[in-house]
């Protein structure tokens, strides 16, 4: 199957998660539109991210933690270790691979990743099935 799926650099938080798989963004109803949106609405979680609201990361030019004289920083490998064990998605090398493939090579990478091979919808990082088709998916 052709990949259906397009991903926006707006869309790559600073952390390295892909916005545009998570389920907030992915809902219908209250739904988020990605950790670098400057939307009115953002859930507290967003408005009060410390790695989001770090000092370092404003001093990079793209806003990205893998631009930042300290990464990978205690903060992003805790969110790493909680990604990589619930989710199967290491933030640092979604960051590493920006680094050293540009975020052109990474977004066509994340397209292919995130396709559902049954229906071409956007999957879910937090969810192992299909949200449009329940295709249960194998991400070990």
């Amino acid at each position: 199957m052709e990949t259906l799926v397009k991903f926006s650099k707006e869309l790559i938080a600073p952390c390295g998660i892909n916005c545009g798989t998570c389920r907030a963004y992915l809902r219908e109803k209250n739904k988020c539109h990605g950790c670098r949106h400057a939307e009115l609405n953002k859930p507290k979680s967003r408005l009060t991210c410390r790695i989001n609201n770090c000092e370092q990361l404003q001093m990079t030019e793209s806003k990205l933690c893998s631009e930042c004289q300290v990464f990978p920083c205690t903060r992003i490998k805790h969110i790493d270790k909680r990604y990589s064990i619930r989710y199967k998605t290491s933030l640092i090398r979604n960051l590493v691979t920006i680094r050293e493939k540009g975020i052109e090579s990474f977004l066509v990478n994340e397209g292919l990743k995130w396709s559902c091979p049954n229906c071409g919808a956007v999957l879910c990082v937090h969810k192992d099935y299909c949200l449009n088709c329940n295709l249960k998916l194998n991400r070990e």
